[in-house]
């Protein structure tokens, strides 16, 4: 990797990211820390440079021309099997033979729903919801990709994660966004509000664009399932109707698996790939563009 190439992308792996949302956000009877950026890690400081680069580089304009770039479905056709496949070809900086592969993370999250009895929709929401980092493949860096979502076109709330490094976005400083609405009308529902880019907003675009016949809750998972400043700490409530209310508790039904089902034990694919191919068959099926 290039110094330019680990500039763009100070995260060791993809997964740094991930376990400082553990940090943050412990599972229900841990004890969490008193400070997340006094978090003694060794991550802590990669993550820190990696919320640098997001929060000064995802602008309004910069998300708008991501969806430009993106939402034409042009880079890729591909069934969700082989986007699968093709995630896993997305190599980490840390030791590959350590690390679980990125399918056998989803699948330790989808097992996880299937165990606790949920409906075959939600488990196969489990297995896709971040099939999205493909965009990694495509040449974006990290911050581009992963990290907690958040409204952009708008004042940013002080519950996003490091939220003095705000202060280096651009729109900051911009009358146009610079008000509790900024240039959205109150109650105008998410689906009306541009997010930061990332996998999240990738997939969801993806996946609701073919026709597919997932719920709109397992729509809601996949699109703000890293929306924490929302699901976790309650902001942005001036943006919302009354369907995002709704969907609500799905996203946070949801959240516990993404944060808490890794395990080291590695799910055994070859004995699991028929039930999951049936699932995608059913609600997913035939060659996707992304």
């Amino acid at each position: 990797m290039t110094n330019g190439a680990k500039s763009e992308n100070p995260l060791r792996n993809l997964d740094d990211w991930e376990d400082s949302l553990h940090a943050r956000y412990p599972q229900p009877g841990h004890k969490a820390k008193e400070d997340y950026r006094n978090y003694d890690s060794p991550a802590r400081d990669t993550v820190r440079e990696f919320y640098r680069l997001h929060h000064q580089h995802q602008t309004f304009e910069f998300v708008l021309q991501k969806r430009d770039a993106f939402l034409r479905f042009d880079h890729r056709e591909m069934t969700v099997l082989e986007a699968l496949e093709y995630l896993d070809t997305l190599v980490d900086d840390s030791d590959p033979d350590i690390d679980l592969s990125q399918r056998e993370h989803l699948l330790q999250t989808s097992e996880a729903i299937r165990a606790d009895g949920h409906d075959d929709w939600f488990v196969l929401t489990g297995l896709i919801h971040d099939l999205g980092k493909i965009l990694c493949l495509f040449g974006e860096p990290q911050w581009a990709v992963v990290g907690d979502t958040f409204p952009v076109g708008c004042a940013f709330s002080n519950r996003v994660v490091y939220p003095e490094l705000l202060e280096h976005n651009p729109d900051r400083t911009d009358p146009r966004f610079n008000s509790p609405l900024g240039v959205y009308q109150a109650g105008c529902g998410l689906r009306n509000v541009r997010m930061t880019w990332g996998h999240d907003e990738y997939l969801y675009h993806v996946v609701s664009q073919s026709g597919c016949k997932l719920p709109e809750p397992a729509l809601y998972m996949i699109r703000y399932h890293s929306f924490y400043p929302w699901h976790r700490e309650e902001e942005y409530g001036q943006l919302l109707d009354e369907h995002d209310r709704q969907m609500l508790p799905w996203v946070r039904k949801f959240n516990p698996y993404d944060l808490y089902s890794k395990s080291p034990q590695r799910p055994d694919w070859t004995r699991l790939a028929p039930y999951y191919t049936d699932l995608i068959d059913r609600y997913l099926p035939g060659k996707l563009c992304w």
